[in-house]
């Protein structure tokens, strides 16, 4: 039984992995022109600001794997009393060993899906606040295709009694898609002028891969030259949820390649998602309704 709660998890991944690579090799990226580290955010900005004239951009530091770390972000940035019309969860880590964060989470869990959680729901009231019924303010929160293969063990978030890396991280991928169908749930019937929306990149040439087993790791370079997006192909649909005219008014919807897509069919159960936003309120301290001034 341990056996098997340890190899499905990998199986399943790789073969959503595969099935992914075929639909690369025959289907062109959505085409929309284009870090996890400081250094490679200190220089984004840099570029940008040499590239544009007009408007302001700037780097800030938060580390979504302590959930003090991002109380104190929010925290600075509502000091500065700024709207805030766009928010895009991205971070993430996959296949790492087992590791926990200095909260105590499994890391793939607390990283991927509970530092977004937090982070949303503290900046859930200035984007409320943002958003008008012309102009909706919005939420894209970047899940994968492995969250198929995802299986939510509500009993062992954590994945203490068998950790599986390949199963944390599809777990981790459905939890943010779970997320976002409740939490669009509860801004329509709240009617707030805020969208949620979860996107799936395809398979992007980044270092997210370093964790693979080592077979795989020597398939990856000459697939990855061949079939694996560029970042900038991967974060077309991540724009184009957080910018396109398409999508003004539109939430609660899961976008793969510049498409709306169906997620699994877990995803979309609203007993997991209620259950899960329950949990994930207590794991990070808000109350059961999850927003929380800040």
């Amino acid at each position: 039984m341990w056996l098997l709660a340890f190899v499905l998890p990998i199986i399943r991944l790789y073969l959503i992995g595969i099935k992914v690579l075929l639909y690369q090799l025959f289907n062109k990226s959505f085409p929309l022109p284009a870090g996890n580290c400081e250094e490679e955010g200190v220089a984004a900005v840099k570029k940008i600001q040499e590239e544009q004239n007009e408007g302001k951009v700037e780097f800030q530091n938060i580390d979504l794997a302590s959930l003090k770390s991002v109380r104190q972000f929010v925290h600075k940035f509502k000091d500065r009393g700024l709207l805030l019309h766009v928010l895009v969860n991205n971070a993430g880590v996959m296949l790492v060993p087992e590791r926990k964060t200095e909260d105590g989470f499994e890391l793939q869990f607390g990283l991927n899906y509970l530092g977004h959680f937090l982070l949303t729901n503290l900046l859930l009231d200035t984007l409320k606040k943002s958003g008008t019924a012309d102009s909706c303010a919005r939420i894209v929160t970047v899940s994968s295709a492995t969250h198929y293969g995802g299986v939510i063990s509500l009993d062992d978030l954590q994945g203490r009694s068998c950790y599986c890396s390949h199963g944390a991280y599809s777990q981790s991928k459905l939890a943010l898609v779970l997320f976002t169908y409740h939490l669009q749930q509860r801004l329509t019937s709240e009617g707030f002028p805020v969208m949620a929306n979860a996107v799936d990149p395809g398979m992007v040439n980044t270092d997210l891969y370093q964790n693979l087993c080592s077979p795989a790791q020597l398939v990856k370079q000459p697939v990855a030259w061949l079939l694996f997006r560029t970042p900038a192909q991967g974060a077309s649909t991540s724009i184009y949820a957080a910018a396109s005219p398409e999508m003004e008014g539109v939430g609660g919807c899961y976008l793969y390649n510049g498409r709306r897509t169906q997620s699994s069919e877990a995803s979309y159960d609203e007993d997991l998602q209620a259950e899960l936003w329950r949990q994930s309120c207590a794991l990070v301290g808000l109350p059961e309704e999850g927003h929380q001034a800040e």
